[in-house]
C-alpha cells in the first residue's frame, strides 16, 4: 500500500503542476486571446452638446493602430487617448477603429448631437431710415 500511496501522490503533484502551468500560460496569453479593446469614457452615446468643440477620452488595449473617423490618433504608454473634435451642427456619428498585431479589428461607434445656438436676425428700422436719408442728402 505504501507504494500505491507514493504513486498517487506523485501523480497528484504532476497533475497539480500541469494545472498551474496551464493557468499561468492562459494568464500570460489573455491579451492575445482577448484581442484589441477600446473603452470610451467620454462622451457617452447619444449625448447632446451645446458647444461644437468636444473631447473624446478613453483607453485602448492590445492594439497596434487606432483611428478616429479614419484619422490616426496617438495613445500614451498606458493606452489612454484624448482627442479633440469639432462637431458640425446636428447629428454626428463618431467612428473609432483599432487593430492588433494579428490583424483582428474592433470598431466602436458613438452617436452625438450638437445643438447649435439659434441666431435670430434683427433689423432696426431706424438704421435703415437713417442710411436712406444720408444717401438723399448727397
Amino acid at each position: 500500500m505504501n507504494r500505491d500511496a507514493k504513486f498517487l501522490l506523485r501523480i497528484s503533484i504532476l497533475i497539480l503542476f500541469v494545472i498551474v502551468i496551464c493557468g499561468y500560460a492562459y494568464y500570460q496569453a489573455r491579451k492575445i486571446i482577448d484581442g484589441p479593446q477600446i473603452k470610451i469614457d467620454s462622451p457617452t452615446n447619444g449625448e447632446v452638446f451645446n458647444t461644437s468643440f468636444i473631447d473624446i477620452k478613453g483607453n485602448a488595449q492590445n492594439i497596434t493602430s487606432i483611428s478616429l473617423d479614419d484619422r490616426p490618433i496617438l495613445i500614451d504608454q498606458n493606452g489612454n487617448f484624448d482627442e479633440k473634435l469639432l462637431l458640425p451642427p446636428g447629428y454626428t456619428i463618431i467612428d473609432m477603429k483599432a487593430e492588433d498585431r494579428f490583424g483582428r479589428n474592433i470598431e466602436k461607434t458613438l452617436e452625438v448631437y450638437y445643438q447649435a445656438p439659434q441666431i435670430t436676425a434683427t433689423t432696426s428700422s431706424s438704421t435703415t431710415a437713417s442710411s436712406s436719408n444720408s444717401q438723399e442728402t448727397l
